[in-house]
């Protein structure tokens, strides 16, 4: 009988590209790859480490898996497991924590044909390529690049993550054609810290333009492609001029900000001020007026006064993006600025300064969306509603779409489609959409 399978991910979109490779090491002539919300003998759960509210998470995932079956073989991966792996395995119910190297060769683990060890505190930081597909998705999301350099004073990534490096783009361009063959239409460019791509044995082998424009230059046909998150600092002003003629690449930028103060982003470490994010956007508007910018912010960081905060609230209600991503801030082990101890706000403050910070991103997000009602636009289907009333997609410019379902547009998923925003439903902020005949 087959053992039955079931994955979970927890934190960012290379997350996922991980996971889903490592599943596919389970061969289904062996394995029965079930839901996460079923009966399983082995749950795997790939962790997250960006926030105390993530590895929080982990646990509960674990006492859902135990509640399902409390025999279960529960192997824990990703960078929590990387970071701390004797805390992860003094979990109750955790059964096996692997490294980053290790959770590749899961199988050999699982199989028994490895050491008796339970958990190894060696970090070792190869690269290995990942990507995500099936499990009814429409989009891939293809790693090209992993860990950073970069040492912002409240991230943990580089403790968990290691140092940057990255694929060959001989690699990368051969995996877009094989997910563009498996009739995947969108494909989501995925690392740590995409814009540093090149790295390879500790060398500047590429440049991130390097890549870019290879992609271009040599898909010949498939479907679309997005970009993760960049950083400020290093998307030039060439690299907007070249997505802006692209013929793969979408008119979606999400490049985060962290705060719109100056003086908060000395404190973190950032690599740039605030007049160079706003140079950026200003830039991306003169040459793509309907691009999609998103960006991430930080409130409560150690320092952050009122005024820091007013100074971050009045630069965005300023800036011309389309929706920010708030992140409480929440001090991790081990980095610089968990060592601040005075200038540290409240909770009550934070959670206030968060909800003010949603309010603005929600208001941002509906602007954007009415003054492109009426323009034609192109959606991938994606997923029905819950009520089977209608499907739900997203356009190149990540605006969220949805079409009502009849006999014809039931056959739209995974598929893209030329229509017309038509209005904002008021219920839930999502733009209906009109067919293109």
């Amino acid at each position: 009988m087959k053992k039955k399978v079931a994955f979970y991910t927890i934190g960012c979109k290379l997350n996922y590209a991980e996971t889903s490779t490592i599943s596919r090491k389970f061969s289904n002539f062996y394995y029965q790859h079930v839901s996460f919300k079923e009966y399983a003998d082995i749950y795997v759960i790939n962790s997250c480490s960006v926030t105390k509210n993530a590895e929080n998470e982990f646990k509960r995932i674990i006492r859902s898996a135990l509640s399902k079956n409390n025999k279960a073989f529960i192997i824990a991966i990703g960078c929590y497991a990387q970071l701390n792996p004797k805390k992860v395995y003094s979990i109750i119910g955790v059964n096996l924590v692997l490294n980053d190297d290790e959770k590749y060769r899961i199988i050999d683990f699982v199989n028994g044909y490895e050491h008796k060890q339970k958990y190894n505190n060696k970090k070792n930081y190869s690269y290995y390529s990942s990507y995500s597909i099936g499990e009814n998705r429409t989009r891939s999301f293809l790693k090209i690049q992993d860990g950073c350099d970069y040492k912002c004073s409240y991230c943990i990534i580089p403790q968990s993550r290691g140092p940057s490096r990255s694929d060959y783009i001989s690699n990368i361009l051969n995996k877009i054609k094989i997910i563009f063959k498996k009739g995947i239409k969108e494909i989501v460019l995925t690392g740590i810290n995409i814009g540093d791509y090149g790295k390879i044995n500790g060398n500047s082998k590429y440049t991130f333009f390097d890549l870019i424009q290879s992609i271009e230059d040599n898909i010949k046909e498939g479907g679309r492609i997005r970009l993760s998150s960049i950083e400020p600092n290093l998307l030039k002003n060439k690299h907007i001029e070249f997505l802006s003629k692209s013929k793969f690449f979408v008119p979606h930028f999400h490049i985060p900000l962290q705060s719109g103060s100056n003086k908060i982003l000395g404190y973190m470490r950032r690599r740039y001020k605030k007049e160079l994010f706003l140079e950026k956007v200003k830039f991306i508007r003169y040459l793509m007026p309907y691009s999609y910018i998103g960006s991430d912010v930080i409130v409560g960081y150690p320092g952050e006064t009122y005024k820091y905060f007013i100074e971050t609230y009045n630069f965005l209600e300023e800036l011309d993006i389309s929706s920010i991503h708030i992140f409480t801030y929440s001090s991790r082990q081990n980095t610089l600025s968990s060592s601040i101890t005075n200038g540290i706000c409240n909770i009550k403050i934070k959670k206030k300064r968060n909800k003010i910070l949603r309010l603005l991103s929600n208001k941002k997000y509906i602007f954007f969306c009415k003054n492109q009602l009426f323009t034609k636009k192109t959606v991938l289907f994606e997923k029905f509603s819950s009520d089977k009333n209608y499907l739900y997609g997203y356009t190149e410019n990540y605006i969220r779409a949805k079409i009502r379902i009849n006999k014809i547009s039931i056959l739209y998923r995974n598929t893209l489609q030329n229509v017309v925003l038509n209005k904002i439903d008021n219920k839930d902020g999502i733009v209906i959409v009109k067919k293109l005949i």
